[in-house]
């Protein structure tokens, strides 16, 4: 938990830089494929994703440790190799994984967050699942834990193995020579992310592509098909706590308003995106049907609005820094009610994003839980000793920011101002 955290403080600062050397570039460039209300969006996804992982919010149900302590036929020591094992191990159980995760209703929540954005930028990368609270597939490590590979190498790894996903998400590199024969490259992905029917449910691989070959999921990326990106029920929401939780909630009213009791058990299990004849009838969703007509989504946003929106951000970004790097200080339960703090920031100004006319009350039980923990402890987690007077100048910004949400919701979402104050991000 503490080490992850330590490491994470490295690794977010550079993916945040790299993310906006990829803004620049396009900007530069003239094409630019990062809006900054999809970044922010995206970068607040990878924020509640890390804040769950260093909590530990999740739970496995068989571990990789029993697993080699139960079928290991031999034990081999940490070289070299026995990394490379590890790696291609960990890339094997993460495509089928994958795989499984857009194949089947139940476990497409989990992954439903990481295709929710209609660019494909590095940002997007950063949409990781905060609805995977168990773990079950751990059985696909069964060739690495049968050579009795280290646990300790496989927690070495797998960071590692996570990372290197991140630097494939972007328009801005084509073809890759002969690299695209063996490894996953932008190309690749490109395919992966796109909704046009040819590129749907191809590309699993995360390193290595030769998976998809070798089970007859790979596609190319075709010059005379674009790529449209999105998912095909499109989301229609900056919120990624509520991204992370849609597709659950289709499926239980689904399951709850189904006629037959064969439906309310099978549609958990069925192929993605099937659903009930009779309450597909009778509740129709929103699909895409002509993926090169439809509206994006992306609501105007003033000038005022987006630098608050940019300014929240940053306020989440200290108080994440802040909680992984005094996680042994604020101990537990501090951390699981710090988490929930970082939980319900987000929640509160994507829904601003969202122009959505409540949000003023997210914001405000936002402040309200702050305000509760300074004045209850007298500080906020020890940040007094870190910062002198840091309380008393968050207190003044949980103070001030309702009724600054508050004067939006009155001026902006209710349609004060007119469509020419307003900008597309």
């Amino acid at each position: 938990m503490e080490t992850y955290g330590k490491i994470l403080l490295i690794a977010m600062p550079a993916f945040l830089v790299l993310v906006l050397l990829e803004k620049w570039y396009g900007w530069y460039t003239e094409n630019d494929t990062v809006p900054l209300n999809d970044m922010l969006s995206s970068l607040s996804s990878g924020v509640t994703n890390v804040t769950k992982d260093v909590l530990g919010l999740s739970l496995a149900i068989i571990s990789y440790g029993w697993l080699v302590d139960h079928v290991a036929l031999t034990q081999v020591s940490a070289s070299w190799l026995t990394f490379l094992i590890a790696f291609i191990a960990l890339d094997f159980s993460g495509y089928w994984v994958h795989r499984i995760n857009h194949e089947y209703n139940i476990f497409w929540n989990n992954h439903i967050i990481h295709h929710s954005s209609e660019e494909f930028n590095l940002a997007c990368a950063l949409r990781q699942s905060i609805s995977s609270f168990v773990r079950i597939f751990t059985v696909f490590l069964l060739p690495a834990a049968f050579l009795g590979v280290p646990t300790e190498v496989i927690a070495v790894v797998g960071p590692i193995h996570l990372f290197a996903q991140f630097w494939y998400h972007t328009q801005h590199i084509k073809r890759m020579g002969w690299l695209e024969y063996i490894i996953v490259t932008p190309a690749h992905h490109r395919v992966h992310h796109a909704i046009n029917p040819i590129y749907l449910d191809k590309n699993y691989g995360q390193i290595f592509i030769f998976w998809d070959k070798l089970f007859g999921t790979f596609q190319e990326e075709l010059a005379n098909v674009p790529a449209v990106y999105g998912v095909t029920t499109p989301v229609r929401t900056w919120n990624p706590i509520k991204i992370n939780f849609m597709h659950l909630w289709l499926l239980v009213k689904d399951a709850w308003r189904a006629s037959k009791w064969e439906d309310k058990l099978k549609i958990w299990f069925m192929p993605l995106g099937w659903r009930p004849a009779d309450v597909a009838e009778k509740y129709p969703v929103e699909k895409i049907q002509d993926v090169y007509n439809f509206e994006k989504y992306s609501p105007l946003l003033s000038p005022n609005l987006l630098r608050w929106s940019i300014f929240q951000f940053l306020m989440l970004v200290f108080y994440v820094f802040f909680l992984f790097g005094n996680i042994a200080t604020i101990g537990i339960p501090g951390i699981f009610i710090y988490g929930a703090f970082v939980f319900l920031t987000v929640y509160a100004y994507t829904e601003l994003m969202d122009k959505d006319s409540k949000a003023w009350i997210w914001e405000s039980l936002k402040s309200i839980a702050g305000l509760a923990i300074i004045l209850s402890t007298g500080d906020w987690f020890g940040l007094n000793t870190s910062v002198p007077f840091g309380s008393y100048m968050l207190i003044m910004i949980l103070v001030g920011s309702p009724l600054v949400v508050i004067w939006f919701c009155k001026t902006e979402i209710q349609g004060v101002q007119t469509q020419k104050n307003m900008v597309s991000i």
